[in-house]
């Protein structure tokens, strides 16, 4: 059996993954899904936080689970921007996990911020359109009225749907600007899954399939579901987790 570390994209915590870490569990693996630190703080909390800082705290958590599993394979997972996190943790602590998940998530090349690939892609109006600014430039939040649901989850539950909504925090902003840095002999030497959800409003195929093209190498695993696969789809999500073992 394998353990996973899974990181949420942004506005979410750990509890996101429940549904499907119950269903790992049930199946004998160990899984870790910690809250970033930093989310949903004050305004010097947030201003505080790094990418690098998330990548650090990631591998923690993989290596504490390597070292409680006897060196069972550990595989990081992230989700949306949860991907930034996963790509520097692999890169700065490539020691401490096995291999890598991306779930609609940023996997970005070297070199470029998630800032800078929106740029690339063009506008997500819908999507843009829920995001308010909290603290100026610090951070952003979620209205949950406005919108939220079509755009992250609209293949979900609704009562589910309704239950994480108001549960979604304050997201620092400064990890969005941060261009990754990741090289071929460290964050590459990392076998890597990428798993597509090809009815996400938030971040469409096309730019899931953009981020793939510009890093080769990935298994890619294909689910025709939302943004929030964890939701709409958690048994076959598994499998996909499964899979990247």
């Amino acid at each position: 059996m394998a353990g996973f570390v899974l990181i949420h994209g942004s506005w979410h915590g750990g509890w996101c993954f429940d549904t499907v870490a119950a269903i790992l569990a049930a199946r004998g693996h160990t899984v870790v899904a910690p809250t970033l630190p930093g989310m949903g703080g004050t305004a010097e909390e947030m201003a505080a936080v790094t990418l690098e800082d998330w990548g650090d705290f990631a591998a923690q958590h993989c290596a504490d689970l390597k070292a409680r599993l006897g060196g069972a394979p550990v595989v990081l997972g992230g989700h949306s921007r949860g991907g930034l996190v996963v790509s520097t943790a692999a890169e700065r602590h490539p020691e401490a996990m096995d291999s890598l998940a991306y779930i609609c998530a940023m996997m970005l090349p070297a070199g470029l911020s998630r800032a800078e690939f929106k740029e690339i892609v063009g506008p997500n109006a819908p999507f843009e359109a829920i995001i308010k600014p909290l603290h100026g430039s610090i951070a952003t939040v979620i209205d949950p009225l406005d919108g939220a649901g079509d755009v992250f989850a609209q293949l979900s539950p609704p009562d589910a749907v309704a239950a994480v909504l108001p549960r979604l925090m304050a997201e620092p902003s400064e990890p969005r600007r941060q261009k990754i840095v990741v090289t071929p002999e460290r964050w590459g030497s990392k076998p890597r899954t990428y798993v597509e959800c090809t009815q996400d409003r938030t971040i469409p195929i096309d730019s899931q399939r953009r981020m793939i093209a510009m890093s080769p190498g990935a298994q890619v695993i294909t689910l025709e579901a939302d943004h929030s696969p964890y939701l709409s789809m958690p048994e076959a999500l598994a499998d996909a987790l499964e899979a990247a073992i």
